[in-house]
């Protein structure tokens, strides 16, 4: 085997393991032809079946790229503009600070509302995690849902980047009203069959009779793996079910600029107007982040231009990415939501461009961090602390019987063997330490000295 593919293959299991995340299924596709397919894990563990790369699971919001896809269809066929108000074509005068909405300003989530969570309830409401029941079934109720959106409002359209699920199942109906077609029989016609993805579908049907279809699960706080289901209501929002070595496909079909087996889905041009930057994302590891059509793109990973999307639906998460230059592209998916499918996306591409991977930031910030979690104790153990790591921070757990505080701690320098956060304490600033030398690592918070006696 092939260096870069065990030093992944290493990485997934770390992470699962860390996760708990049941299975995942990946492919890395280069130069038109895929490479390297493989599945981690248990699809189901009460039959104890392995995963495969044919395993097929949710890929939510990977979807709303077939969404964006349509919409340049038809916008390629003389069919509709981008430039216009969403009012043309559905009984919903969708306006923000009294400017309408646009086709393009959906396919980049720059309404200018920001989310109105109806996925996030209805996931949640449907898996027993909590949420709300919202009776939105038909484009009928989705209307009555975002009657009152513009109260919601918070900048003009086109201005900032609030993702909004409700917008591309607005984008779904278009598709509809120009195409003539139920949108999923569009996708499927238009998109799945020229690409030969002939295993992606939506629908609970055809999941439940195949024999290689991963069980959702939920993974709790406390690491319990509870098997879950799937919504079936979302559609042009994140409702395809798909596995990665068709996902494969469809990436070759962007590497190709459009083209995937001698079919042209669409002009090289409009995919790169697909790909092309236009709302800045909060989120800034790299610089220059940005929302495109459907797509995210990062301007400068690792010297190059990646572009691609994740997806949730809490039971299930998916994530591609593709580099056209370097002709390299990957697809992860797992029945469960664990460590991040995105970053490990990027940790496989950093290896195909011949990286180390340890140099992305977020792979470098838990290596910083990972060392520091454990349990802590003062002066002749008179006082036990944890400190654990929650995403890009640490903690600071004290608890007995009668009391529980957790301190959250924000990474300052955290280079050389002092190691500086800090947290806030009565509208303060306060800092904290850790020292680290070969044989032991301390802790200086507030008044006290603690020193690392264990792991968690």
């Amino acid at each position: 085997m092939d260096e870069p593919f065990r030093k992944l293959e290493s990485f997934i299991f770390e992470c699962m393991s860390k996760t708990h995340l049941p299975a995942i299924s990946i492919a890395i596709v280069k130069d038109g032809q895929i490479i390297y397919s493989k599945g981690f894990g248990l699809r189901n563990k009460a039959y104890g079946l392995s995963a495969t790369p044919n395993t097929l699971y949710a890929i939510g919001s990977v979807t709303k790229s077939f969404t964006a896809l349509s919409i340049m269809q038809l916008f390629n066929e003389g069919k509709l503009s981008l430039e216009d108000p969403v009012g043309k074509y559905a009984p919903l005068n969708l306006k923000s600070m009294g400017e309408p909405v646009r086709i393009w300003h959906l396919l980049t989530h720059s309404s200018g509302i920001p989310a109105l969570a109806y996925a996030e309830a209805v996931i949640r409401y449907a898996t027993g995690a909590g949420g709300k029941w919202i009776p939105m079934a038909t484009y009928d109720e989705l209307f009555t849902f975002m009657g009152e959106a513009e109260k919601w409002a918070l900048t003009k359209p086109g201005e900032r980047w609030f993702y909004l699920n409700e917008g591309y199942l607005l984008l779904g109906y278009i598709i509809e009203k120009v195409s003539g077609m139920d949108y999923r029989e569009y996708v499927k016609k238009k998109i799945l069959e020229p690409l030969g993805m002939n295993r992606t579908f939506f629908g609970r049907e055809k999941l439940e009779a195949d024999k290689d279809a991963a069980v959702p699960y939920i993974i709790t706080k406390d690491g319990e793996q509870k098997e879950s289901g799937y919504v079936y209501s979302l559609t042009a929002d994140g409702g395809l079910i798909s596995n990665v070595m068709d996902l494969a496909r469809y990436i070759i079909m962007y590497l190709n600029r459009g083209e995937y087996n001698g079919n042209r889905l669409l002009p090289s041009h409009l995919i790169e107007e697909m790909e092309k930057p236009r709302v800045k994302l909060p989120i800034q590891i790299f610089g220059g982040e940005a929302y495109a059509y459907g797509l995210m793109t990062i301007p400068n990973f690792l010297g190059y231009k990646l572009v691609g999307h994740g997806g949730s639906v809490l039971t299930a998460t998916a994530y591609i990415g593709y580099i056209t230059e370097k002709r390299v592209g990957i697809a992860l998916l797992a029945n469960g939501s664990g460590y991040p499918l995105s970053q490990l996306g990027m940790y496989g591409l950093a290896l195909m461009l011949n990286e180390n991977p340890e140099k992305l930031p977020f792979i470098k910030l838990d290596k910083q961090l990972e060392p520091l979690t454990g349990k802590y104790q003062t002066y002749k153990g008179t006082m036990d602390v944890e400190v654990l790591k929650a995403d890009s921070f640490l903690l600071i757990k004290i608890k007995d019987k009668y009391m529980e505080m957790t301190i959250p701690l924000v990474p300052e320098n955290l280079e050389g063997n002092i190691k500086t956060f800090y947290t806030l304490q009565g509208g303060g600033k306060l800092p904290v330490e850790f020292i680290v030398n070969s044989e032991k690592i301390d802790l200086i918070y507030e008044r006290y000295r603690l020193r690392k006696v264990g792991p968690l």
